[in-house]
């Protein structure tokens, strides 16, 4: 059995090993740098393995540090997470809760419970990173992420959000008037369309659309790509082309006329945004309070969203 004091060594060097810094790492368990490094070692020394391999400028780890840190590393969370609840039985949520967002849902979700949620838990960090990349939660150290159903792992859980969601084909009157509107999506290979990619990957979106109770997509051609959806629409406000974005996100626009929908017998609803955490770990009071406050922000609007589609793409 683990002697007590071990734990202690385990979480020192859990800590250099994920952050890959001494002085970080001791910032975060509030030691000096010196102690943190004597801890480190000592368990070097009982283990009768090096960990880390330390230059003046450097922290790596080595095969057994590897080894060691995927073993211990979530052990560790699950136990302080498992530690943080029973001590919050009695108290208020705390702590740094890391969330990962789409842009849209930290626009849509997010923003809206932000004021209320940070006065009700003061103690609860929202520590928030915001953009359009599909990241290994796990493995990037986050507690959980708000993005599209679609592209959540089986083994996470996940938590619906705000009802479906439809993507529209938009273009302004400017566009239109110069080129004509489509009137099929096959039209839309004849013309100028805005491309959006996944951020870290080189090939375009294929734009998807539903007929008789099937889904398939049309690699569109335009003059321009971009992995960013604000970019696209500002694009498509300027007149180059035609963009395929969320309805939410092009509504107010729709509403003074700067653009107008296309192609609307074709867009239907899908599932939307969910909250995903690992299907493995212990869901702690901040998360349990955050999802409690995007559930009650959206409940009346859960109650009004569209029948769902089922999503496949033909080939």
């Amino acid at each position: 059995m683990i002697h007590p004091s071990e734990f202690g060594a385990l979480r020192a060097f859990v800590a250099v090993a994920e952050q890959l810094s001494f002085s970080r790492a001791a910032e975060s368990l509030g030691l000096s740098p010196s102690a943190l490094s004597q801890t480190v070692r000592g368990l070097e020394e009982r283990l009768g393995r090096r960990l880390l391999n330390r230059t003046t400028r450097s922290v790596s780890l080595t095969e057994a540090g590897a080894a060691l840190l995927a073993d211990v590393g979530g052990a560790l969370t699950t136990l302080a997470d498992a530690f943080n609840s029973a001590r919050a039985e009695s108290g208020e949520p705390s702590g740094t809760l890391r969330l990962h967002c789409f842009h849209a849902a930290a626009e849509l979700f997010v923003a809206p419970i932000l004021h209320d949620f940070t006065r009700a838990y003061q103690k609860v960090v929202l520590d928030l990173t915001i953009d359009d990349t599909v990241i290994d939660l796990v493995a990037e150290g986050y507690d959980a992420a708000i993005r599209i159903g679609e592209v959540i792992e089986r083994d996470m859980v996940a938590i619906p959000l705000g009802g479906d969601i439809r993507q529209i084909a938009v273009a302004s009157p400017v566009y239109l008037a110069e080129h004509g509107a489509p009137t099929t999506p096959k039209d839309l290979l004849a013309h100028r369309c805005i491309r959006w990619r996944w951020p870290g990957q080189s090939t375009p979106y294929a734009w998807e659309f539903h007929e008789g109770g099937r889904w398939f997509a049309v690699s569109v051609d335009g003059p321009v790509i971009s992995s960013s959806r604000s970019f696209t629409l500002d694009a498509a406000l300027a007149g180059v082309g035609i963009a395929f974005l969320k309805e939410g996100s092009v509504a107010a626009h729709l509403a003074d006329g700067r653009l107008v929908a296309l192609l609307e017998d074709w867009s239907a609803p899908f599932p939307g945004f969910c909250l995903c955490y690992p299907r493995q770990s212990h869901m702690s009071p901040a998360l349990r309070v955050l999802v409690d406050a995007l559930e009650n922000s959206l409940i009346a609007g859960k109650d009004a969203a569209p029948k769902t589609a089922s999503r496949k793409v033909a080939g």
